[in-house]
């Protein structure tokens, strides 16, 4: 298994203010330095990143530029993450294009994954419909993510339709994406992160490492909070899984490099 790390942790995550009025152009963006972000990740010994949509298409007019501070910092992209509605029909069309967008530059940044988050949870009640018509978008996900030579992995995530293991049961067969487990949102919607992952073994394409305490609520860095990382390694083992762990840290309050040697150092107890 190969460690990377996720650039959220450096400035957090917003949406691209333009999609407020522009569906096309609704990025995920971090606030912070991606040149920072990534020397820093490469300081702390990881030997990839994952960087959102958003922040990948600042590059799109410099791509020299990017490809430059990856070989300077001795580290590849891993994976780009994006998302969307998804149940929506009217804007669904305008939600693909910008995903393929983000497919289109993660090829050309030599990015391996594409992973997705989504499925919105509509004021009047989340209803089966939406469950088929996430996992409809989500093939078409894979399909543009399959033509870039990406592949892809839906990540359950809170506030959409998919928090929890029965909800995350109600959509697995209604798509053929990848599953990408995310330690810390699978346990904040009441899932066993690694009885999920033995559940869907051949349907392992991603893996989001996090650590997370119920009460008060936060996301930590790994082994400060209250997963059993032990198991979780183990679950991974049995699956067959034998690829990247990205682990991923939202907004801290501390040093992000920091954070991101405090996850690292913990690893190395648990993968020789």
């Amino acid at each position: 298994m190969k460690l990377g790390y996720c650039t959220i942790t450096w400035g957090g995550v917003v949406g691209h203010p333009v999609g407020v009025t522009s569906v096309k152009d609704l990025f995920y963006m971090t606030r912070g330095s991606m040149d920072r972000a990534v020397k820093d990740i490469a300081s702390a010994g990881y030997e990839g990143v994952e960087m959102f949509d958003g922040n990948l298409a600042e590059y799109a007019d410099r791509p020299e530029e990017l490809h430059g501070l990856l070989e300077e910092a001795g580290v590849s992209l891993v994976s780009v993450y994006t998302g969307a509605n998804f149940i929506y029909a009217d804007i669904l069309p305008d939600e693909l294009h910008r995903i393929r967008r983000a497919a289109e530059l993660a090829a050309i940044f030599g990015a391996e994954r594409l992973v997705v988050g989504g499925g919105a949870r509509r004021a009047a009640g989340t209803t089966d419909e939406d469950y088929r018509r996430l996992g409809e978008a989500l093939d078409r996900v894979t399909d543009i993510a399959e033509g870039f030579g990406l592949s892809a992995s839906y990540h359950p995530h809170l506030t959409t339709i998919v928090e929890g293991p029965d909800e995350l049961e109600r959509l697995m067969p209604l798509t053929r994406i990848g599953f990408c487990p995310d330690t810390a949102h699978l346990a904040a919607g009441g899932a066993d992160p690694a009885a999920m992952i033995r559940k869907y073994p051949e349907r392992l394409r991603h893996v989001h490492l996090k650590d997370f305490r119920k009460d008060p609520f936060a996301f930590l860095p790994l082994g400060q909070g209250e997963l059993d990382f032990a198991d979780i390694i183990e679950a991974l083992k049995d699956s067959g899984y034998d690829s990247w762990l990205m682990v991923e840290l939202d907004e801290y309050d501390g040093d992000p490099r920091a954070a991101a040697e405090i996850s690292r150092n913990y690893l190395r107890e648990l993968l020789p």
